[in-house]
């Protein structure tokens, strides 16, 4: 399983630490230093069943300043991802992926349904 995260982020240590209180390993990658790639996040996009906005992280500083609320529904989903893909601080965070399943950002509930069932 993979977690990728932003070391800083509030969010992706209380993910990581329920990770580990639940005893599930995983291999770490650091969204910015190792950002996600346009295959990659087509890829996860495509496997998730999500929409794609949920992949952007919209309250992030760089989302706000590129003003993406307004520019998004003008682009084709290959735009948006080729731009996800150029900044991992554009990507919602943390993202858990594996051979099932792709989960985007940390919701509790959720990660106990499909992480420990």
């Amino acid at each position: 399983m993979l977690f990728i995260q932003y070391p800083k982020c509030s969010t992706c240590q209380k993910a990581k630490k329920w990770l580990e209180t639940h005893n599930i390993a995983y291999t770490s990658r650091h969204i910015v230093d190792d950002r996600p790639t346009y295959e990659e996040l087509k890829q996860w996009y495509e496997k998730s069943g999500l929409p794609l906005k949920k992949f952007f992280n919209t309250s992030g500083l760089v989302y706000r300043d590129m003003q993406l609320k307004d520019k998004l529904s003008a682009m084709s989903e290959d735009e948006q991802l080729k731009l996800l893909a150029t900044n991992g601080m554009l990507v919602k965070r943390p993202l858990i992926v594996d051979d099932n399943r792709i989960l985007v950002g940390f919701k509790e509930s959720e990660w106990t349904e499909k992480l420990l069932s």
